[in-house]
């Protein structure tokens, strides 16, 4: 009861002041339209800006290139669907302006009756990730031969040679650390460089596939719809009926 009562008596704001602490962690809380409503130091500092005011009321368009802007709000509609996305991996936007990859999650935010009524998420950036996982470096090797080498066959026995570690302890990091098995980051990567290529390029879909990795247009196809919510096809439509 004394547990309960100290809560009660906590503001949202002292709770949500803690990812000020976090100098790692991105942090943001959106509206039903998809701008910024509050979120931590280390976003204003992502984006560019030096103040709070200077990013409440904005939205990703307003931070980011237009097809990774359109790939976040197109997220963010499938959370306020009722959707959750966990350690996503996807491109973003590094301090120099650099693409870079992160670890997303995002979850609806909900009112005291339970209707969804905004989105929050929190996003790390993977080398930062990388770099707390261990002195010797056992994954960042990996990590780096996956996004450089993703357009070709890769094995998890390539990746263990490349590590200097065995199959099974490199799959054991990778589920410890990343929560995925080398191959699920492999495929992730891959999904994330055709996502861009849709938007980036008149590429035919097939030979989009072919150049991020995938021999198959239809596994290539089902993985996109399982990760993204829908086939590469329509996605693509979707995103130059925006342009």
């Amino acid at each position: 009861m004394k547990c309960e009562s100290i809560l009660e008596q906590v503001s949202t704001q002292q709770l949500i002041a803690v990812f000020d602490l976090l100098s790692d962690i991105i942090f943001w809380v959106k509206d039903e339209s998809g701008c910024v409503v509050h979120c931590n130091r280390e976003f204003i500092k992502h984006v560019g800006c030096r103040s709070l005011n200077q990013v409440v009321g904005r939205s990703d368009m307003d931070f980011s290139p237009s097809y990774l802007a359109k790939n976040y709000m197109r997220d963010d509609k499938r959370v306020m669907a009722g959707e959750t996305i966990t350690d996503r991996l996807e491109l973003n936007i590094g301090k120099s302006g650099e693409l870079v990859w992160f670890t997303t999650s995002k979850r609806p935010l909900k009112d005291s009756t339970g209707k969804i009524i905004g989105t929050y998420g929190v996003a790390r950036d993977l080398k930062e990730t990388v770099k707390t996982l261990s002195c010797m470096d056992k994954l960042k090797k990996p990590v780096e031969y996956i996004k450089n080498n993703y357009s070709h066959p890769i094995t998890v026995e390539q990746l263990a040679e490349v590590a200097s570690l065995s199959v099974s302890a490199l799959e054991r990091r990778f589920k410890k650390h990343l929560e995925k098995t080398p191959m699920q980051f492999v495929r992730e990567v891959r999904l994330e460089n055709s996502r861009r290529m849709l938007v980036e390029t008149q590429s035919p879909i097939s030979e989009i596939a072919y150049r991020v990795g995938f021999t198959s247009h239809s596994y290539f196809s089902r993985h996109f719809k399982d990760m993204f919510g829908q086939l590469p096809a329509t996605y693509r439509d979707e995103v130059q009926s925006q342009i």
